[in-house]
Parts: structure tokens; sequence; C-alpha cells
């Protein structure tokens, strides 16, 4: 006979599915949504930093805009195929380990049944559920798919939802160019007498932009965020402005 539940507890049926968080729907992968969102924003950000340092670099050694033009360009397609492939390397890592983990558990539940149906309920207990009741939620959930069960309450795995490094790939490649088109455009666009400040003046806002966008998703504090990041922007091409200008004048 199956335990009652008591009123005001929840029911099995009331508990998310397996591989799936309350708030989130069927079929949908948090983890590669979330690794593909924090791809684009690195991208965008590192795309700006990067490419606005270059063209300032070059813009304090010559104003001949096909020179700038050269070294913007070959900036912005090298950083954007780095940024491609480092994200497309480390994803992959966390897919082979992903899947290390499921062929483990697997073994685990061949192997040795009833130890991971303790273990189930055990992990249920500590959610919060009293004994009867993550007894009951374990052996359901078991009878269903108990590997799904354990990837989810364990490793927060969803089995039907890896990771997907080409999806970080992607993303990082094409914010890094969107990022970076950005100050290259700008500092080709405006005469030589404006080019400079307008673009440190482009730079700042969008990465103000890419600061509140990163703050947003990692559910931290905006302010800070964007005060890092348009301070290291800044920086970054102050830097490389004085570099280019020092280097421009020793070699006129």
């Amino acid at each position: 006979m199956s335990t009652p539940v008591a009123s005001g507890a929840p029911s099995p049926s009331d508990l998310p599915e397996p591989g799936q968080h309350a708030d989130e729907p069927h079929g949908e992968g948090l983890n590669s949504r979330l690794n593909a969102l924090r791809a684009a924003v690195l991208g965008a950000n590192d795309g700006i930093v990067s490419v606005a340092g270059l063209v300032m670099g070059v813009a304090g050694a010559t104003t001949d805009r096909h020179t700038i033009a050269v070294a913007g360009v070959a900036g912005l397609v090298s950083g954007a195929l780095s940024m491609a492939a480092g994200e497309y390397v480390s994803v992959s890592t966390q897919r082979d380990t992903e899947k290390a983990l499921v062929a483990k558990e697997t073994r685990e539940l061949r192997e040795e049944p009833e130890d991971e149906l303790a273990e189930l309920i055990e992990l249920y207990r500590g959610k919060g559920l009293d004994d009867d009741l993550a007894r009951q939620v374990a052996v359901q959930l078991t009878e269903k798919d108990a590997l799904r069960a354990h990837l989810d309450i364990e490793l927060g795995i969803d089995p039907d939802e890896l990771t997907n490094p080409w999806h970080a790939a992607w993303a990082s490649m094409l914010a890094f160019t969107a990022g970076a088109l950005l100050p290259l455009l700008t500092i080709l666009v405006f005469a030589p007498g404006l080019r400079v400040v307008v673009t440190v003046a482009a730079v700042a806002l969008a990465l103000a932009g890419a600061g509140y966008l990163s703050a947003r998703a990692g559910d931290s504090p905006v302010r800070p965020a964007i005060t890092r990041v348009v301070a290291g922007g800044l920086l970054a091409m102050a830097v490389t402005y004085v570099i280019g200008a020092l280097i421009g004048t020793g070699m006129a």
C-alpha cells in the first residue's frame, strides 16, 4: 500500500520531471542556453576591447585609414577565430566530462541498484522531504527512469541536453565580430580629428551595455560590472594609443 501524502506536502506529481527545473519547460537545454549566452557576452566584450585597443594603437602611430583598416580587419578575423576555437575546446571538455559522468552513473545503476536507490532516497531527504515521501518519490522515479533521476538530482545533468560546443563556438565568434565592428567602423568613418574621441565614446557606451548584460546574465550587481568593464576598456585604449603614438613619433 502506498504511503499517504500529508496535507500541504508536495506529491510526486508536483515535483519537476528529472532533468527539468521547476521553472523550465520541457525540451529546452538550460545548460546549453547559458553556455551560449555566456560565450556571446564574453565574446562581444572581448571583440570591443581587443579591436578598440588595436585600432587605437595604430591610430596613435598613423592617420592613414588603409593601415588602420588592415590592422583592424586582421584583428577582427584572428580574434573571432581564436574565440571560437577556445570556446569549442573548453565546452568540448565539459561535454566529455558530462558523458563520463553519465557512463559512471549507468554502470553504478547496473551493478548496485539497491545502493543507488538508497542514495536517491537520501538525496530527496536532503531536499526537505520526509522519509516516507522521499522513498515514494525515489521509487517512482527509479521505476520510470532511474538514470535520468540520478543525473538530475546528483549532477544537474539532462542526458538529452548535454552542453553543445558548437553553440558556444558560434555564439562567441559572432558576438566577437559584432563587438569588434563597432570600434573598427567608428574609427574608419570619422575624420582624423574626430575619430579618436568618437571611438572612445562609442566603445565606452558599448562596454557599459556589455557589462550590464553580463551582470544580468550572472545575476550579479550591475554597477560594479559596468565600472570594471568600462574602466578596463578605456585603460586598454589609452595604453595602446600612447604606445602607438610613441612608436609613430620614433619612426618619423
